[in-house]
């Protein structure tokens, strides 16, 4: 099970996009589908994308919740497992393209 949690963009950085912090590890991960993202911002990501951007205060919540109910580790693995797939196939992608 991967899911969607909200993550807090500290970077922007070049070609859409960001560093966001995954419970305290820093990530980068594409905010193209999103619309004016700054930095402070919470967004939705899943799977190395912010899918839309969230409300500070609902992110917190949302990260409460996923903690009492005892997932937000596993979604925080799972999603850094999920992008770290994702890099490597982009990695090999681009290899392949060379």
């Amino acid at each position: 099970m991967c899911l969607a949690i909200p993550v807090r963009v500290e970077q922007l950085c070049e070609d859409n996009n960001a560093l966001v912090d995954i419970g305290g590890v820093k990530k980068q991960v594409s905010v193209a589908l999103v619309e004016d993202v700054q930095v402070g911002d919470y967004v939705i990501m899943h799977v190395g994308f912010a899918l839309n951007k969230v409300d500070p205060d609902e992110a917190e919540k949302t990260l409460a919740l996923f903690a009492e109910m005892g997932v937000l580790e596993q979604a925080l693995a799972d999603n850094a497992e999920a992008l770290a797939e994702t890099e490597a196939s982009s990695d090999s992608s681009s290899e392949v393209q060379a």
